[in-house]
């Protein structure tokens, strides 16, 4: 396929679409509604709670889907010993990042259900890597782990505000109040000093699992994600895309959600975060489901902010023709330039704002 005419996010949904049927994910497709209530159980899943919402002729309360990976939940199943891989391309309605106004977004990404393994951890983490590099070759991918956060909070406090806030500050790197709150709660300053600690971890793989083991030591349970993070590190260096990869721990989705591996990718030009993801089988386990899950969504309304450079012309080739010339003149002249490999307008007079390469016109014979 040409892709010359493409714009940057038509000729992502293209080559993703490959990659990840390459991998055996399979086309997912779904309604582009779904009842109001799936949202406001999970509205602090969603990237935005603000929701277009409609009453149907029966009187239910619906919503334009603003997730995709809600919808793929609610309409699976568990099926023991099995993995449900798809992937889709969808358009969503939110508040779009680059306009701050609801738009019809098309995203594009994939998931991982069932009862999964380090290697789907591995795949899924790769596959979010090769898809950044596939719309560009500047690109960054951050990982982070919920557990480990979370393993330090289970010894620090149960207290479900504390938690939130704690967490609130090291997404900001916000040391400053992150000592304060310690403080007013009566945290230990050892503990203290270790939040602060893992507020400023950041960087390269091996450095940043070096600078870890500290906290294996003084938190039991933190050794667990250490070790899942050694065995990723592992994996993504034996690709093409270990040198992009950082581990960055400020990456904090929500813990009522989300466990494990979770990740943002960011590509050059573009300042905010273009690919999502990460494990989430609190949220599997919210909706009733057994099975755990991993998957990622790359927002293609943010890839228009990527340099594009408009092609010289509309078309290769500007055809033109009157009642004198036969259809089947037309069409043999038309399918011969394309099977060279042109784009071809056929018209019957020049189009004033048509910008093309060459004129063949029928009406003469001729090609100048």
């Amino acid at each position: 396929m040409n892709t010359t005419y493409l714009k940057p996010e038509e000729r992502a949904v293209f080559a993703l679409r490959s990659l990840y049927r390459g991998y055996g994910y399979l086309p997912f497709k779904m309604s582009k509604f779904e009842e109001y209530d799936l949202y406001v159980r999970n509205k602090d899943f969603l990237v935005s709670d603000r929701i277009i919402t409609f009453t149907d002729v029966g009187g239910k309360l619906l919503a334009l889907k603003p997730d995709v990976t809600l919808s793929i939940i609610k309409n699976g199943e568990d099926r023991p010993g099995e993995k449900q891989k798809v992937c889709y391309n969808e358009n969503v309605y939110r508040v779009s990042g680059s306009t701050h106004q609801f738009k019809e977004i098309l995203q594009t990404g994939l998931e991982c259900i069932g009862d999964l393994d380090s290697y789907d951890v591995c795949e899924v983490v790769t596959l979010a890597a090769a898809s950044l590099a596939t719309v560009s070759e500047n690109y960054a991918l951050d990982i982070s782990h919920m557990g480990i956060l979370s393993a330090m909070l289970d010894e620090i406090t149960a207290d479900t505000n504390m938690r939130r806030e704690i967490a609130r500050c090291i997404s900001e790197k916000n040391t400053h109040d992150l000592g304060r709150i310690c403080a007013e709660a009566g945290v230990s300053e050892t503990d203290t000093a270790a939040l602060r600690d893992f507020v400023s971890i950041y960087g390269d793989m091996d450095t940043v699992l070096t600078r870890l083991a500290p906290l294996a030591r003084r938190y039991e349970a933190v050794s667990v994600a250490i070790s899942e993070l050694t065995a990723l590190r592992d994996h993504l260096k034996a690709t093409p895309y270990g040198s992009r990869v950082r581990f960055d721990f400020s990456i904090m989705n929500d813990m009522s959600y989300y466990n494990g591996v979770v990740f943002c990718g960011y590509l050059d030009g573009i300042c905010e975060c273009v690919l999502s993801g990460g494990q989430y089988n609190k949220l599997m386990k919210r909706m009733g489901r057994r099975s755990g899950a991993i998957g990622f969504a790359l927002y293609l309304d943010l890839l228009e902010g990527l340099p594009h450079t408009a092609p010289a012309y509309d078309v290769d080739m500007l055809v033109l023709y009157d009642e004198t010339v036969p259809v089947s003149a037309v069409t043999a002249k038309v399918e011969a330039l394309r099977n060279q490999g042109k784009t071809v307008s056929a018209q019957r007079s020049i189009p004033e704002k048509l910008r093309y390469a060459a004129l063949c016109d029928l009406r003469k014979e001729e090609t100048r």
